[in-house]
């Protein structure tokens, strides 16, 4: 069923659990997710950034929302990251419940100016609305901040920024970071900046934790000894997830092992059938690997069986 983000997160807030919202970009990986969904009885969340939108145009974003109507577990169809007014309208007219817009490299003003314009539009014909404030290092789309201009989210502008903007959840950032490389070992997760600005928000107001993936070991290793090259590759710990959903995260985002996964069955089936031809063949296999994935992830946010 088609709902929009808010009503997903504010019930998972409200009872201590986290809502994953999965990055697609074609038909197999939005079956696997909603497959995943349906069988854990969890939530969800189907997220399209911008180059998804570029990827697979209107025909994408049909498909997607279709699915999530036809889904029998609560399921929000979500702009993750657009970067301006525009995308958001786009997003609005294609029927998406949830939008993000993000102006977090802006100076304080016009974030909130250009956040409060977009909380006006989708608000009127009610779409929730993400936002963040505070910047993450690391690539994802069209969106890349190297380590040096990183900037962690202050607490009392987060409040400020939450109160003259009226968004309904809000992007932190606590030490995560996009991409593959978010450090050596077990990455700096600032679970007192978090637990500060939970506070100040109030007990009930979703937040939300992007460069959340976990880049399991087991894939990486399976992704190298198929030919793929990626450098020393780490993710959020579990228990820093699980921590992170304790203190007020409710939205936790996950692209990288998806594509991850994908990528590590792709060159499994072609290495291992070198005169495989048929695309069924080959994706079907990478929907069954990210399904896996998604499937963890949900028991790892405690939304499995909430639906």
């Amino acid at each position: 069923m088609l709902v929009t983000g808010l009503e997903i997160l504010s019930q998972a807030r409200k009872q201590g659990y986290g809502v994953g919202a999965f990055n697609t970009n074609n038909m197999e990986i939005t079956q696997a997710i909603l497959e995943a969904a349906e069988a854990k009885r969890s939530p969800v969340i189907l997220a399209l950034s911008e180059g998804a939108l570029k990827y697979g145009g209107r025909e994408l974003t049909t498909m997607v929302r279709e699915a999530a109507r036809d889904a029998s577990v609560p399921v929000a169809v979500h702009l993750d990251h657009g970067s301006s007014y525009e995308t958001v309208l786009r997003a609005l007219r294609y029927g998406f419940t949830s939008v993000m817009i993000d102006k977090s490299g802006e100076d304080f003003e016009t974030n909130v100016r250009e956040t409060r314009r977009v909380v006006e539009a989708a608000h009127a014909v009610g779409v929730s609305v993400e936002a963040e404030l505070g910047r993450l290092a690391g690539i994802e789309e069209h969106v890349a901040v190297d380590e040096k201009d990183a900037l962690l989210t202050n607490p009392r502008e987060a409040q400020v920024f939450v109160e003259q903007t009226g968004i309904d959840f809000l992007a932190v950032a606590i030490g995560t970071s996009h991409g593959p490389y978010k450090g050596k070992g077990k990455p700096f997760i600032d679970h007192a900046r978090l637990v500060e600005i939970a506070g100040l928000l109030g007990d009930d107001y979703p937040l939300v934790l992007h460069g959340a993936s976990g880049v399991p070991q087991e894939l990486v290793q399976r992704f190298r000894a198929a030919g793929g090259e990626i450098g020393d590759a780490h993710g959020i710990a579990p228990e820093d997830i699980q921590k992170a959903i304790a203190e007020g995260i409710a939205k936790i985002n996950t692209d990288t092992d998806l594509r991850l996964a994908f990528a590590t069955r792709v060159r499994e089936v072609l290495n291992a059938e070198p005169k495989v031809f048929d695309p069924r063949k080959i994706l079907g296999p990478a929907r069954e690997e990210m399904r896996k994935v998604v499937e963890a992830r949900m028991d790892l946010f405690g939304s499995s069986g909430r639906a």
